[in-house]
């Protein structure tokens, strides 16, 4: 999966090379477009700490993938959240009376 914007570029030298904004094809444009609409909806629906906290990725796979580990967690940390409800599930017992 990406995690960069999307940037045309063409092969030079078995390298390569970052197409000129003039270059891009109707296509090319439009999925380099597709970011930054991306990020616009996203950080239009951000609080001033949360912008804050994003403010230096550079796309919105990365953006997106911040503001789920601030709010949900690692995958490893909501694991470790199943794994105690499962067993705080297995402990509950009906009190007597």
């Amino acid at each position: 999966m990406e995690t960069d914007p999307f940037i045309p570029k063409f092969e030079k030298d078995g390298s390569s090379i970052e197409k000129p904004w003039s270059q891009w094809t109707g296509a090319e444009n439009k999925k380099a477009k597709f970011d930054c609409i991306a990020k616009n909806i996203i950080t239009s629906a951000l609080n001033s700490d949360e912008f804050f906290r994003i403010s230096q990725c550079s796309s919105a796979k990365e953006i997106w993938d911040t503001l789920e580990v601030t709010h949900e967690g690692t995958n490893d940390v909501k694991r470790e959240q199943k794994h105690t409800l499962i067993q705080e599930y297995e402990m509950f017992r009906m009190l007597k009376g």
